[in-house]
């Protein structure tokens, strides 16, 4: 049964915008969901976040992500601190980024050296099929991402509907490495390689707007992978990655996410694995 969800913002303004109210349904079926319209994607973003945040409980370990649909639940976590409604939360951010954040915010943090088992962690996805594996780290915090993510006994995936693929590739846009700088154009030829089948292209990320390699919290480089064709096994493509020396990790987070939170504008749905 769908329930109206009108107040996942506070602020006049953001309320505005989700006039009328957006449904909320856990079913799958669109008849389940009614439309709300004039939604830009980042209303969805935040509209995913703040439902995700609705599982959190005082007392927790968090794993905090990274990027503009994460960013959302780590101000509705403080926002929540700040009226009282959580208490004594412990935060791991998977960034630099999102430690900073989180340290301007006054949300506690810690690592994963003291709190190797952490809670639940939200966190968005660039790619997400149909059995919930995800690509991330387009933001290139993907290392960091997939240790604390590994650590946690729950992982709620926020995303808006754009991100839903047939299959991990299939948005045509990046799926990154993280291999370490030293002869980074043979680990991109090696990596080519592998999917040469896929009509797979490597290219370096660079810094946007110059000539100079993006470098990750960890310094390490990135490798963004695009796919024409589907991959095949996931799993088997992952190792033979993972095998390659000069590798660090990969963007595929494959059987991790135990519940995904999709908003659209026919509403959000809550899907758990």
């Amino acid at each position: 049964m769908a329930i109206a969800y009108p107040h996942y913002l506070s602020s006049k303004s953001a309320r505005k915008s989700v006039e009328p109210p957006l449904v909320v349904s856990t079913q799958s079926s669109s008849s389940a969901r009614s439309p709300v319209n004039n939604l830009t994607q980042d209303d969805l973003k935040k509209i995913a976040a703040y439902k995700a945040v609705e599982f959190v409980q005082s007392g927790m370990v968090l794993g905090l992500g990274t990027g503009s649909t994460a960013k959302h639940a780590v101000d509705r976590i403080a926002e929540l601190m700040k009226l009282g409604k959580l208490k004594n939360i412990v935060g791991i951010p998977t960034s630099n980024m999102t430690r900073d954040q989180a340290v301007s915010l006054g949300i506690p943090l810690s690592d994963l050296d003291t709190h190797p088992i952490i809670d639940m962690a939200i966190d968005g996805a660039d790619e997400v099929d149909p059995d919930m594996n995800l690509v991330k780290g387009r933001g290139g915090s993907l290392l960091r991402e997939k240790m604390v993510e590994t650590a946690s006994k729950k992982f709620i995936v926020i995303v808006d509907e754009s991100k839903l693929v047939n299959h991990i590739g299939g948005s045509g846009l990046a799926m990154p490495v993280e291999i370490v700088p030293f002869c980074w154009k043979f680990t991109l030829k090696r990596l080519e390689m592998l999917f040469m089948e896929a009509g797979c292209i490597g290219k370096l990320r660079m810094f946007p707007g110059t000539e100079n390699p993006f470098v990750t919290d960890n310094g390490n480089y990135i490798i963004d992978l695009y796919f024409k064709k589907d991959i095949g096994d996931l799993k088997a493509a992952s190792d033979a990655i993972l095998r390659l020396a000069g590798v660090v990790e990969h963007g595929m987070f494959l059987d991790m996410a135990t519940t995904l939170i999709v908003a659209g504008e026919l509403g959000v749905s809550v899907r758990n694995k």
